[in-house]
């Protein structure tokens, strides 16, 4: 899905993580934990948050699956000033050790199997240096929102912007359904599929990989991690 049309307009369709209450906390949080340290991130993207982490200062390389992503991000920086390695996060290797790896906005569910997943958290450990953290970013499955019998869920309904969840309770697949409206009338409609992966299940992957959960946060601006959360921000260290 992550073609040269959908990389195209994905800063636009993503215009609200650009907005400095979003934005601003992520990086924050991130420069914190990196120290004197570099940081690696996994699927890159088009740079979000690698671009501002680097403008202050902090050495930042990507592994990104899609080339047409990464073209995007040429747009704006270089391959000196952030490098990034085309691959798959599950098993690029990346030279050197840092002191930060991170994966944001629920990027590890388009590993579509547990044991990818578990690939993922155990390439973040072979990167890190000795204490250093992995941080995710990661939607909490809302299945608590599913009527009885049925699969589907509405996760968010917007004037322009219709998003219609289905899940795989048995396998824990979900595919997105996004329908937006179009100027003129009509809609367009795209699909994703994704692995939802409980936070519990988080931690044993994490441990699986030698790493122990530190803290977990609802978000980036340090809220605490409720029952009702939605997402959470979860570090883990190197044991």
């Amino acid at each position: 899905m992550w073609d040269e049309e959908t990389a195209s307009r994905y800063d636009r369709d993503a215009a609200e993580k650009y907005a400095p209450q979003v934005l601003v906390p992520t990086i924050d949080f991130l420069a914190r934990l990196v120290g004197a340290g570099a940081a690696l991130e996994f699927a890159i993207g088009t740079g979000r948050v690698a671009i501002p982490l680097a403008e202050r200062g902090i050495p930042v390389t990507g592994v990104e699956l899609s080339p047409a992503m990464v073209a995007q991000l040429r747009r704006r920086v270089d391959q000196a000033t952030i490098p990034v390695i085309i691959g798959d996060m599950a098993t690029t290797m990346v030279p050197g050790q840092f002191s930060l790896v991170y994966l944001v906005w629920n990027s590890i569910s388009n590993l579509r199997t547990q044991a990818e997943q578990v690939e993922c958290f155990r390439n973040a450990a072979r990167h890190l240096a000795p204490g250093g953290r992995f941080v995710l970013e990661l939607w909490v499955p809302p299945l608590r929102r599913l009527p009885l019998g049925q699969s589907a869920v509405p996760m968010s309904v917007e004037e322009d912007h219709l998003i219609l969840d289905t899940y795989d309770v048995v396998t824990q697949e979900v595919t997105s359904h996004h329908y937006w409206q179009q100027a003129g009338g009509g809609a367009r409609h795209e699909s994703g599929s994704f692995r939802y992966i409980w936070p519990a299940e988080c931690d044993l992957m994490a441990l699986l990989a030698g790493m122990r959960l530190e803290q977990r946060l609802a978000d980036w601006d340090g809220s605490a991690f409720t029952a009702d959360s939605e997402s959470h921000v979860s570090v883990w260290r190197t044991v």
